[in-house]
């Protein structure tokens, strides 16, 4: 069968207003760090199969990428849809960390030694609830296990709650050599920040990222939410004057999702208090106005980056790359999780660990990795994450690329998907032509709306995910 592209379909302009484009693409879906997403995996999937691809990838010259999940918390964030434990019991982290010891030394055994670790994420909760003497510990426990690679390239971060930290603390992680910052800041507002229950003072965040100049991390990133109670456009217009002031080199924009009945701390948010629909739409355009006159650049899947940063240039390139960690120069091509309820990547399956620290801790006790569920990725999942990753990455798929990866015509595998690619190029958000999908200006603010064209499991229902736009 052939399929015939029109010379027409190069036409990229649209008269639709924008707001008009939010409202008919406005919906539910993945953020695509991996496909296809958690909600497919499945608990038939366990320890066992688990090990046998951990053997397979064990011996390769690859890099290695480590996820390390630190569940606590001090406070509840009333808007947090994360895996969490909030305490202030100090005997949960050291049980916690002789699990984690547990965890690693039976992972290691499946990984050859001269196996390099040129990413390390620690994520949570917050990681920084540890304190200097465990997160010494734990660093120097990996490194006992892993090859931890010693390079200017390697990407070493650490997510921060900035109510945790201060210079000295920053200096300590400089020293044990994270060389990345992610500040979980959210907005700068005092009365969203309350309603929010997530109280920090701006001053301390610009002494904190002064502070992180000084010590020299090679990057940081800012996590930024807009939907939030009581947040409106003049709000947050004040919270953009505040993070352009401190120049972070990444920013993360993120749609709230208020999913209350998944989340259970989102119930003490009052649903009259978030924004509406339109107020949100003001806000996303009022962000990517503010931050483009600020020099950013909008890479797509709510991330903003300043030219210079190596994202910019990787996705200028084609290089691009994206995980369970986010956006990536440097993608070790098998991610191991470690950690209550982590993610694992490895060869062609993806693998989750026990989400309750109970069944984690027994399995662990038992001398058993603690999988809960999984799966291995068929021929057609291998075909369709390469097209969605190339979207959400570079921005564009070859049809060229995709036939000398698969030894399938793109436009013949994909024929039935061209009335939709076809509706969206109308729309002004993708260039579709023989030689493949390229996706525009305004498409990059609806990029998971694109790439959702090609995820077969939707139709099995997106109630779980947040909104696109």
């Amino acid at each position: 069968m052939t399929i015939t592209v029109a010379s027409s379909d190069y036409t990229t302009t649209t008269q639709t207003p924008y707001s008009e484009l939010v409202a008919k693409y406005t919906t539910q879906g993945p953020r695509y760090t991996s496909y296809p997403s958690a909600l497919q995996f499945k608990q038939e999937f366990t320890d066992t199969n688990y090990m046998q691809h951990l053997d397979k990838v064990g011996n390769y010259a690859a890099p290695l990428s480590l996820y390390v999940h630190i569940p606590f918390c001090r406070w509840l964030c009333y808007y947090c849809g994360c895996n969490k434990i909030v305490t202030k019991n100090p005997n949960a982290t050291r049980q916690y960390l002789d699990h984690l010891a547990i965890e690693i030394e039976l992972l290691s055994k499946h990984i050859c030694a001269p196996r390099k670790v040129s990413q390390l994420h620690f994520g949570g909760g917050t990681p920084t609830y540890l304190d200097d003497a465990e997160l010494t510990e734990l660093i120097h426990l990996l490194a006992s296990h892993f090859n931890f690679e010693d390079s200017q390239q390697r990407e070493y971060s650490i997510e921060i709650d900035p109510r945790t930290v201060d210079d000295r603390r920053l200096a300590l992680l400089r020293g044990l050599g994270f060389n990345r910052l992610s500040f979980g800041i959210q907005d700068t507002d005092p009365q969203v920040q309350k309603a929010i229950n997530r109280v920090q003072r701006t001053e301390q965040i610009f002494q904190l990222v002064d502070a992180a100049r000084a010590l020299r991390f090679n990057s940081i990133s800012f996590d930024l939410i807009y939907g939030l109670p009581l947040q409106t456009c003049e709000t947050l217009d004040r919270s953009l004057d505040d993070v352009i002031a401190l120049q972070p080199d990444r920013i993360s924009l993120y749609n709230y999702a208020h999913l209350p009945e998944h989340f259970p701390p989102q119930r003490a948010i009052e649903r009259h208090t978030l924004p509406s629909s339109d107020e949100k739409l003001a806000m996303i355009l009022l962000a990517n106005k503010r931050l483009s006159e600020a020099g950013y650049i909008y890479i797509g899947m709510d991330h903003f980056v300043r030219p210079t940063d190596e994202l910019a240039r990787c996705q200028k390139e084609g290089r691009l790359q994206r995980n369970f960690q986010g956006y990536s120069t440097r993608l070790a091509p098998d991610v191991l999780g470690i950690g209550v309820s982590a993610i694992s990547s490895i060869g062609n399956c993806y693998a989750q660990n026990n989400k309750d620290l109970a069944s984690y801790y027994q399995k662990l006790d038992a001398g058993q990795l603690p999988i809960d569920k999984g799966l291995v990725k068929t021929p057609e999942d291998e075909l369709r994450a390469y097209v969605i990753m190339e979207l959400a990455c570079n921005l564009g798929v070859s049809a060229y690329a995709f036939l000398m990866k698969f030894k399938h015509s793109f436009w013949e595998k994909f024929a039935d998907l061209l009335p939709t690619l076809r509706e969206m190029q109308q729309d002004g958000l993708i260039t579709i032509s023989a030689d493949g999908i390229l996706v525009s200006d305004v498409g990059r603010l609806m990029l998971r709306n694109v790439c959702m064209v090609f995820d077969q499991y939707l139709h099995k229902g997106t109630q779980s995910y947040s909104k696109t736009v």
